[in-house]
């Protein structure tokens, strides 16, 4: 590939009327905000699912996990489907099997059928890339980009809205009634897409390499299980080393299988491409960084002042900490789009990194009031709307417009696993630093995962630069 897309033979079609035209954007960021906001309903319904169903907490915070796993494992296959002629049948099918665990979630059913509800939630994730798609090939091309830019961010703010929105609920009528919440707004994104998603403009076979899902989907699942399973690194280190070495073989194996398909579920030879690789290299890092920050705040603002820090704050209160986070985010990522004709994409990476870099350092230098977490959540937001606007950008100005789908979704999968590792990293400092007998962990543990995640952001931070330097994006 060189800086300009290839390949690029697909037939754009152009929705009839332009009313039509006009309402197809405000569906796509409402489908994308719908799939983000529904896979979020977890985090602060943790402790309520684990004292309403009687089941441990280790095993309520499956509710978070399930559908980042499930999530992971549909967005590569979902991408593929969606760079072929069925992508609108692809989402409605996809919105269905949303809808339905939805439905699982909110009926009083035992435990496991809740985690097959939130199973069936996540898989859901995996529409925005396709939503991607449908903006690349059915908006004007001056137009297409921007969108694409917010549906990046979309479904990153897409937290701070549910995370209020579900604990208020649970507050008020139970857990069953906050997953009430995902019944209802799936149903509306469900039918959204029945009226404003076009059909898919020409693009490759829609045949589906099988083979290829399944061992992705296998090594896919033992990385987020070693990402998010602190224990079993803790208790049976011998069984998770060898369950890491089997998804470094199966990822090895799954690439050889890529390579030689006639219908490749990811174009890894695309994937391979600098521009890509390196932004896909400071997704992953960046990742880390930023969900390492968002779990400190929301953990430390919980705590009770008797640990000798934290604000003792309610599930609810604790989520309108997100407030900033979500609509600086969305400020972000609209200046954003303001700036990419004179600043190149890659610099606007490096800029987001930067932001967050901060964050972390006003969170490590000063947390002693809840006007501070607020003030750190907006720039973390800030700095997660300004990267993620400019993510698709990078990758973009070297990928086929038929590949749209494809290539987002690869980094919709790095994003998650950064994710799933940030979580388990601020767990695992957090969980060091908790000393023999206490159930919290010292101060000081905070601010060394705020050192950590200053490191991840200044390798993000170069990584761009580089990307920059090489002059991709």
């Amino acid at each position: 590939m060189t800086g300009q897309p290839v390949g690029d033979i697909a037939a754009r079609a152009v929705p009839g009327t332009r009313s039509e035209a006009r309402l197809l954007v405000p569906a796509l960021m409402f489908i994308a905000l719908v799939v983000a906001t529904v896979a979020s309903l977890g985090t602060p319904l943790i402790t309520s699912v684990a004292t309403s169903l009687h089941v441990p907490l280790g095993s309520a915070q499956w509710t978070l996990t399930v559908p980042l796993l499930s999530g992971a494992v549909a967005t590569p296959v979902l991408g593929r489907l969606g760079a072929g002629p069925h992508r609108r049948a692809a989402i409605l099918a996809t919105l269905a099997v949303v809808v339905a665990g939805s439905a699982l979630t909110v009926l009083p059913l035992p435990f496991g059928w809740l985690l097959a509800g939130r199973a069936l939630q996540g898989i859901g994730l995996g529409l925005t890339a396709l939503m991607m798609g449908v903006a690349r090939d059915h908006l004007p091309e001056e137009r297409s980009g921007a969108v694409i830019a917010l549906l990046s961010v979309v479904s990153i703010i897409g937290a701070g809205i549910g995370y209020p929105l579900a604990a208020l609920l649970a507050e008020v009528g139970g857990v069953r009634a906050a997953y009430g919440l995902g019944l209802v707004v799936t149903a509306a994104a469900l039918l959204t897409a029945w009226r404003s998603v076009p059909h898919a403009a020409e693009g490759r076979s829609a045949q589906l390499d099988v083979a290829g899902a399944v061992v992705l989907a296998a090594a896919l699942l033992l990385v987020l299980l070693l990402a998010g399973d602190r224990n079993l690194w803790s208790r049976h280190l011998a069984v998770a080393a060898g369950l890491a070495v089997v998804a470094v073989v199966l990822l090895y194996g799954w690439t050889v299988i890529e390579l030689r398909s006639t219908a490749p579920l990811v174009d890894v030879r695309a994937v391979r491409h600098p521009a890509v690789a390196g932004a896909n290299l400071a997704m992953f890092v960046g990742g880390i960084g930023m969900y390492l920050l968002l779990t400190l705040i929301t953990r430390y603002a919980q705590t009770a002042p008797g640990a000798g820090y934290g604000f003792g704050l309610t599930t609810f209160v604790a989520g309108l900490v997100l407030i900033p986070f979500s609509v600086l985010g969305f400020v972000a990522g609209k200046l954003t789009q303001k700036v990419r004709t004179r600043i190149a994409d890659p610099l606007l990476l490096a800029g987001g990194a930067v932001v967050v870099g901060v964050g972390f350092a006003l969170f490590a230098a000063d947390r002693s009031n809840l006007t501070e977490l607020f003030a750190v959540m907006g720039v973390l937001g800030f700095g997660v709307g300004g990267f993620s606007a400019a993510m698709p950008g990078v990758i973009l100005a070297v990928t086929p417009r038929s590949e749209t789908s494809s290539a987002m979704s690869v980094n919709y999968v790095v994003r998650s696993v950064g994710y799933s590792l940030g979580s388990a990293v601020g767990g695992l400092i957090l969980a060091t630093g908790t000393g023999p007998g206490r159930l919290f962990p010292d101060d000081r543990a905070y601010t060394t995962a705020a050192l950590v995640g200053i490191g991840a952001m200044a390798i993000t931070t170069l990584t761009s630069l580089d990307l920059a330097r090489r002059g991709t994006g």
